[in-house]
């Protein structure tokens, strides 16, 4: 089943965020950013180059403002992620960032004034309740910090897929939008650890990085695969496995224990997610 290659994008991206919840012990987040962002880039580049046998022409672009409002939402919200990861149980700060379709819907309702359904509205009732017991009032300080960094990282990742949907219409290609990202989320990176100091990798360091590189670059490929192949309301309910996965990692290899509370807020966000993906495609359907 075509749809299929979202769990297999879902399997890898929990992989990663294992791997950057290793790395973290050693590396900030904005350099773990930046060697996930320089791996992809020469991979996105590497791919256009062999596709179109041409070394700068694919990627003159009339719609750079798009592609930097893209690219610095998208680079902010890894930051955030990659925080949260380190300072969060994997499951929760995967479950956080995964609020980002949650505040998408709210986005286009009230910013952009588009119609949606009842049913997402009682899904972001639902996955904001779900923030709510997750974010329990329990946790220590520096638990709600980085759960509130995990919570806006979502925000701006559903900023993000606002601004490639805006350059879907524009029509730029998906392969631009992922060179320009990663070249700004590199670039971005870089400057951070400039001003902010960076550590030096070790020989052993070096596996780590490489692989949360590739397994980034994989999964970024199987999820584009899963949506251009596979049924996009199938593969957007197959998303959420991602959060099984990182519930698994969390707590066969970091030991995690969540209170009870954790679990129930974290069950209500991802079935707001599914509500949402569902009831999207009830209203885009009749058009």
């Amino acid at each position: 089943m075509k749809s299929s290659w979202m769990l297999v994008a879902s399997f890898l991206f929990a992989v990663m965020g294992v791997l950057v919840k290793l790395a973290s012990g050693h590396f900030s987040s904005p350099e773990l950013v930046f060697y996930r962002s320089l791996f992809g880039l020469f991979s996105i580049y590497l791919f256009i180059v062999l596709g179109t046998r041409q070394w700068l022409v694919p990627l003159r672009t009339q719609h750079l403002s798009s592609h930097v409002k893209r690219s610095l939402s998208g680079f902010l919200a890894l930051v955030m992620f990659f925080y949260a990861i380190a300072h969060l149980p994997l499951a929760t700060a995967i479950t956080l960032n995964y609020t980002a379709p949650l505040f998408l819907a709210a986005i286009t309702a009230w910013w952009l004034e588009e119609r949606h359904g009842k049913g997402l509205v009682v899904a972001l009732l639902l996955g904001f309740v779900g923030v709510a017991v997750l974010l329990q009032p329990g946790w220590q300080d520096q638990d709600i910090f980085a759960g509130g960094i995990g919570l806006t990282s979502g925000l701006l990742a559903a900023v993000a897929y606002l601004n490639v949907r805006t350059l879907g219409r524009q029509g730029e290609p998906e392969w631009r939008v992922v060179f320009y990202f990663t070249l700004i989320a590199t670039l971005g990176a870089a400057l951070w650890m400039l001003t902010a100091g960076f550590s030096r990798p070790r020989p052993q360091d070096w596996p780590l990085l490489l692989a949360m590189g590739l397994t980034a670059t994989l999964a970024q490929l199987a999820m584009t695969r899963a949506y251009r192949l596979g049924n996009t309301l199938t593969v957007g309910t197959l998303a959420y496995s991602n959060v099984t996965f990182s519930a698994g990692y969390g707590v066969l290899l970091f030991g995690d224990r969540l209170p009870l509370g954790a679990w129930i807020g974290m069950a209500l966000i991802v079935l707001a997610g599914l509500v949402s993906v569902w009831a999207g495609r009830a209203v885009a359907a009749p058009e």
